[in-house]
């Protein structure tokens, strides 16, 4: 008898599986479907992992099989339009995709076929439904491998992560002033990855706005009573700081800022949250990143007092 995990699940079983609101497998979208050598495009699955596609691709390729993503699958990296090995956002890969929405409704969108929906859901967060399949560019991916280096190191041992995102030509004077900020508050800087990242004009929820020094700082903060709340405001300035350098920070990693920080850095935010209203207006569709900024933009923001 053949295990229910090693069938693929079908578009239509999703559908099914969503409209009538029962679990499914989401392990089972692992597949590639199809290679079309002449437009230079290839189908996969949500869930299938990055590995799967180069060696699907490229048999034999050392390189190809060994490149590293922050993200293990193709609709991970798509929900947070991470930046793959060149640098590059995953939507600059990205020919279209096929959505199951939270109705249950099979939809397929390209920039030239339901352009809204395609930029709400390259970095949307999973927010709007159940991604069944992407449709890669193989020449960007081949230009991504080559072009590619090193991705950021594995986490330093007693350290907590942060990643932020400044302007090239300030790297050096922020990454300084990160550390004098650091021992400040006592929780030294261990480290820090650095990598260059490109910019995107295809997604709602854009991060890629410029070129970013892509910084992430492994900070030692010591497991002692009291020390979360000490860390999160230390955070917090570390992003004021690369705020003040013309910075930013991944908006699907950094749930320590405020909501000051976030409109600084994502004035399209409000926008995005009432298209996901309005396109799921029963919210049947959620996840914790939705209900963190939903409750973050759901308070007021005291009205500052003039001096004197």
């Amino acid at each position: 008898m053949i295990a229910t995990s090693s069938i693929p699940l079908s578009a239509l079983e999703l559908s099914a599986a969503i409209r009538e609101a029962r679990a499914y497998d989401a392990s089972r979208l692992d597949r590639v479907l199809s290679i079309d050598e002449d437009r230079g495009l290839v189908e996969v699955q949500a869930s299938t992992p990055w590995k799967t596609i180069a060696a699907a691709l490229r048999p034999g390729d050392a390189r190809a099989a060994s490149t590293q993503t922050v993200m293990p699958t193709v609709g991970d990296s798509l929900s947070c339009n991470t930046a793959g090995p060149d640098g590059r956002p995953a939507v600059t890969h990205v020919e279209s995709m096929v959505l199951v929405t939270p109705r249950g409704e099979l939809v397929r969108a390209s920039r030239g076929v339901n352009r809204e929906l395609f930029a709400l859901v390259a970095g949307g967060q999973g927010l709007f439904g159940a991604l069944y399949s992407i449709t890669l560019q193989v020449a960007s991916l081949a230009r991504a491998v080559s072009q590619g280096g090193d991705l950021a190191a594995a986490k330093t041992p007693g350290t907590r992560s942060l990643e932020l995102l400044v302007p090239p030509g300030g790297l050096e004077r922020y990454l300084l002033q990160a550390h004098a900020r650091c021992a400040e508050w006592r929780m030294p800087l261990a480290g820090a990855d650095v990598r260059r990242t490109s910019e995107e004009r295809d997604s709602f929820l854009c991060w890629a706005r410029r070129e970013y020094a892509d910084v992430v700082l492994h900070i030692a903060e010591p497991r002692a009573l009291g020390v979360a709340v000490r860390a999160t405001q230390l955070r917090r300035e570390l992003i004021a700081l690369a705020i003040a350098h013309g910075g930013s920070f991944p908006i699907h990693a950094t749930p320590e800022a405020t909501r000051e920080q976030v409109e600084a850095c994502y004035p399209q935010l409000a926008g995005f949250l009432a298209e996901k209203r309005r396109l799921d207006p029963a919210e049947r569709w959620t996840n914790a990143w939705y209900r963190h900024y939903k409750r973050l933009f759901s308070r007021r923001i005291p009205a500052r007092r003039s001096p004197g």
